[in-house]
C-alpha cells in the first residue's frame, strides 16, 4: 500500500495523521529528520507524498524537481509528491488560509490588515491578503519599521492577522497587542487553534470583533493536500464535517453554577456520555494542597483558597477535551473566565435557590449567606455561560437537556 505522512522536526503534537484519518483509510505517518538527514530521505523516499511542516518549508525547495505557481510565489513547500518522472513541490497553506477568510466572512477586501510576524506564514498570509485586494498589508515584527512600539501608526486597520505563537499552548492567555488601540477593526484571525481560543481571539469576542483561530486552515491545507496525493478532488464539505468532528473532540464542556447545584454529579454523567475526561477543580485544588476546601478557608482564609483555585482552573483550562466542573465561586475572578472559556462550552446549571445544599459549605453555610452569595454571582454565571440549562432533581434528566444544547 502506498504511504504518505508529515516531515518535520519535532512532530510530538502534531495532528495531521488525525486530519487525514477523516479523508480516508490511507498509511500517514510522522516522519522526524534533523536538518542533516534531508538529503539522504530524498535519495530513496519511501512515500508517495508526504506533508512538510517547520523548518523545514524552505529547506526541501532543493529536493524538488518542480514547484507549483503558489510555492514559487510564496518561496516554501508543504506538500511533495514523488512521482516516477520527477519530485513535485506544492504549497496547499496558501488554500487553507484563504478558505479560513473566505468562509468565515473577514472583510479583507479594501481594508488595511496588519500581519503580525514576519516568518513564513506571514509571508502566506500577504500574499492571500493581496490577492483578496486589501488597501494595505502591514508587517508587524519586533525589530522591523514596523513594530509593537510604534503601532499608533495603524490604528486604522481593519483587520489584524496573527502569525507568530504567541499565546499558544503550554503559554496561554498572552496577548500580542491590545486590540483596544484598534477602534477600526472588524475582525481578528489568529492561526493558533490550540488553546481554541486565545487571549487574542476572547479579546476580540469580547469587543464585538470577528474572531477566528486557525483550525479551518489546518483541515483546508490538508484536504487540499489529499486532493494531490491522489490526484483527484474533494468536495468542501469535507472540511466543514472534519473541522466539527475534532472541535467536538477536542472542546470542554464546562459546567458552572452555584454551589451544591450538582454540577459534579452531572459532569461525571456527561463525562460518560461524551467520552471525555472528568475534571473538578475543587478535587484538583484539594489534592495540591492535601487538604479539604473548608479546612484551607477555616486555616488561610477565602483568598488563600482563592489563590490556590485560580492555579487550578488556569491549568485544567489548558487541557483539552474535559467535562470541567468548577467550584462555585470560580467565575469571581476574571482570570478564571478567560482561562474556561478558552477551550470550553460553558454550561450554566440554574437551579432555585431553595434546592440549594448548604450543608459543609463554609461560604453558603445557612439561607442568609445563600442569598448573598447568589445574588452577588447570578449575573456572572449568566454573563459567561454559552447555554443555560435548568437542573432537575433527576441528574441524568439534567444530563440529557445540556447533550440537546451542546447539539
Amino acid at each position: 500500500m502506498e504511504r504518505f505522512g508529515l516531515l518535520g522536526e519535532r512532530l510530538g503534537h502534531s495532528l495531521s495523521p488525525q486530519i487525514h484519518s477523516y479523508f480516508g483509510e490511507y498509511p500517514y505517518t510522522l516522519i522526524e529528520k534533523e536538518k542533516d538527514e534531508l538529503a539522504a530521505f530524498f535519495v530513496a523516499p519511501e512515500f508517495r507524498a508526504i506533508n512538510v511542516t517547520i523548518p523545514y518549508k524552505k529547506d526541501v525547495m532543493a529536493f524538488c524537481d518542480e514547484l507549483d505557481e503558489t510555492a514559487q510565489r510564496i518561496g516554501s513547500v508543504n506538500t511533495i509528491r514523488f512521482d516516477s518522472d520527477a519530485v513535485r513541490g506544492y504549497n496547499t497553506d496558501y488554500f487553507g488560509f484563504r478558505y479560513l477568510l473566505e468562509k468565515n466572512g473577514v472583510p479583507v477586501t479594501g481594508r488595511k490588515v496588519l500581519v503580525l510576524g514576519s516568518g513564513g506564514s506571514s509571508v502566506t498570509a500577504c500574499c492571500v491578503l493581496r490577492d483578496m485586494q486589501a488597501r494595505e498589508v502591514v508587517v508587524i515584527s519586533r525589530s522591523g519599521e514596523n513594530n509593537y512600539d510604534n503601532l499608533e501608526r495603524h490604528a486604522d486597520a481593519g483587520v489584524i492577522v496573527n502569525t507568530t505563537p504567541v499565546g499558544m499552548y503550554p503559554h496561554n492567555l498572552v496577548a500580542p497587542l491590545d486590540l483596544t488601540r484598534f477602534p477600526e477593526c472588524e475582525a481578528v484571525v489568529d492561526i493558533v487553534y490550540n488553546p481554541l481560543k486565545t487571549q487574542l481571539l476572547l479579546d476580540a469576542e469580547q469587543l464585538g470583533m470577528i474572531a477566528v483561530n486557525g483550525l479551518e486552515m489546518l483541515v483546508a491545507q490538508g484536504k487540499r493536500a489529499a486532493e494531490i496525493f491522489f490526484e483527484r478532488a474533494f468536495d468542501d464539505e469535507l472540511i466543514e464535517s472534519t473541522v466539527c468532528s475534532m472541535a467536538q473532540r477536542f472542546c470542554n464542556v464546562v459546567l458552572v453554577g452555584m454551589p451544591g447545584c450538582g454540577k459534579s454529579t452531572v459532569g461525571r454523567l456527561l463525562s460518560q456520555r461524551l467520552d471525555k475526561e472528568f475534571t473538578d477543580t475543587d478535587v484538583v485544588v484539594e489534592k495540591t494542597a492535601g487538604r479539604t476546601i473548608p479546612d484551607i478557608i477555616v486555616a488561610d482564609g477565602e483568598m488563600a483558597f482563592r489563590d490556590l483555585e485560580e492555579a487550578a482552573v488556569e491549568e485544567t483550562g489548558k487541557r483539552l477535551g474535559q467535562v470541567i466542573a468548577t467550584g462555585g465561586g470560580a467565575i469571581l475572578r476574571e482570570r478564571n473566565r478567560l482561562a474556561l472559556r478558552q477551550n470550553g462550552v460553558v454550561i450554566f446549571l440554574e437551579r432555585s435557590i431553595e434546592k440549594l445544599a448548604t450543608v459543609g459549605r463554609p461560604l453558603s453555610n445557612g439561607r442568609a449567606a445563600l442569598q448573598a452569595l447568589y445574588e452577588q454571582r447570578l449575573p456572572l454565571y449568566r454573563g459567561m455561560a454559552d447555554h443555560i440549562v435548568a437542573v432537575d432533581d433527576d441528574p441524568q434528566v439534567t444530563c440529557e437537556r445540556i447533550l440537546e444544547v451542546l447539539k
